[in-house]
């Protein structure tokens, strides 16, 4: 790997369903249609019979500050998915279980605020860890399935990201040498607008001025040829500029946050096209630039004021962005869906700035969305991917 990352405590552990099946507890799931699926119910909540699939404990192997969860799935109309998390240490739980979503494939999905203690606390797709002592963790995923119904949810992939302590980032601490990996390299990332929008559809969310995550979805999963059908966002009337942004607006849609930015939501929304999606962080461009050299983009969370990054003049508190690859000096080339028209999304920008406002901005969080048949680079020693 080219430069030397920041030393940063990062641990993502994902697990592939059913092949890794028998490493976790199955209550009443079993092997089916590409995932696990409700054989024999062993529960009831909300009207809806339940079973369930416990991961082992994940060992960190160091103090975790912070877990994000996500997860491939699909649902039954009706069906649904609950994500929970509870922190380890010393071979016992140390935190009770929080439940981080209850998610479905049609419109009945949502985070679940309120959930606050002096262990932890829920930021609505984050499990932030508060005097507990936590070094390792575990997930629980419930699927839901209408009572006497023959259908049933799929769980295919579900995983964390756990990080540690986040020290304010250094402009300038990670820059790689000119010719590091993925530099000189831009991937075909096609160019979509999220201001076409404003004004115009203003449900899930507000419109075009808060659909950078699921804008930034749609540009990915075109690149990868494997966006919704058109017959899956005729719905969408009048069709406007881009149908199928608002397609993914929707069917990324928080009702809790009253927004389409829930990370883990975004990465489901993808995985229902058959990719592989996942969130995770990563320490620094050198990390992403891995990514860039395999073929694979990424989308990346970053916040910061008019005038602090040149070029990209506004203000915000978190945004989302395609990084479709660098210039041969190493600067990230993005796909940027705040702009007034699709041909304006392209933006190079200051490597050192950039890498600060993403990391200071959301712990250098990304988005990994792919086909499985595209392999990813090889992770470090300490396996954030």
């Amino acid at each position: 790997m080219t430069g030397t990352p920041s030393r940063r405590d990062i641990a993502y552990r994902g697990f592939r369903l059913p092949a890794d099946l028998d490493l976790g507890t199955a209550h009443g799931v079993s092997p089916g249609a590409g995932g696990i699926v409700v054989a024999a119910a062993t529960g009831h909540l909300d009207g809806s019979e339940t079973a369930s699939w416990t991961s082992p404990v994940v060992d960190a192997g160091f103090p975790v500050r912070e877990l994000v969860p996500s997860w491939t799935a699909d649902t039954p109309p009706g069906g649904a998915l609950r994500i929970e998390l509870r922190g380890w240490h010393a071979g016992a739980p140390t935190t009770r279980w929080y439940t981080l979503a209850r998610w479905a494939a049609d419109d009945a999905r949502t985070s679940v605020p309120g959930q606050r203690d002096g262990d932890a606390r829920v930021e609505t797709d984050t499990l932030v860890v508060g005097d507990a002592t936590v070094t390792g963790w575990q997930l629980r995923a419930t699927l839901l399935r209408p009572a006497d119904a023959d259908v049933t949810p799929v769980l295919r992939t579900v995983g964390a990201v756990a990080s540690g302590r986040h020290d304010a980032p250094t402009i300038g601490a990670h820059r790689a040498d000119t010719g590091g990996a993925g530099h000189g390299r831009t991937l075909d990332v096609p160019r979509y607008s999220q201001r076409l929008h404003g004004g115009a559809e203003t449900r899930w969310g507000g419109g075009g001025d808060s659909w950078c995550s699921p804008t930034c979805i749609s540009m990915v999963l075109d690149f990868w040829a494997a966006g919704p059908a058109p017959d899956r966002y005729a719905w969408v009337t009048p069709p406007g500029p881009r149908p199928v942004v608002v397609h993914a607006a929707r069917h990324c849609y928080d009702r809790a946050y009253a927004g389409a930015g829930n990370w883990p939501f975004n990465t489901a929304y993808a995985g229902l096209h058959g990719v592989d999606a996942f969130v995770t962080r990563l320490r620094s461009l050198v990390e992403a630039a891995e990514f860039i050299a395999a073929g694979v983009p990424l989308v990346l969370s970053a916040a910061f004021r008019s005038g602090q990054m040149p070029g990209l003049d506004y203000d915000t508190r978190g945004h989302l962005m395609v990084l479709v690859g660098f210039t041969a000096g190493g600067d990230p080339v993005l796909n940027d869906p705040y702009a007034p028209d699709d041909d304006a999304v392209r933006r190079t920008v200051d490597r050192d700035r950039f890498e600060a406002a993403w990391q200071a901005g959301s712990g250098g969080m990304a988005y990994v969305i792919r086909p499985a048949s595209v392999p990813l680079p090889p992770p470090p020693a300490q396996a954030n991917w």
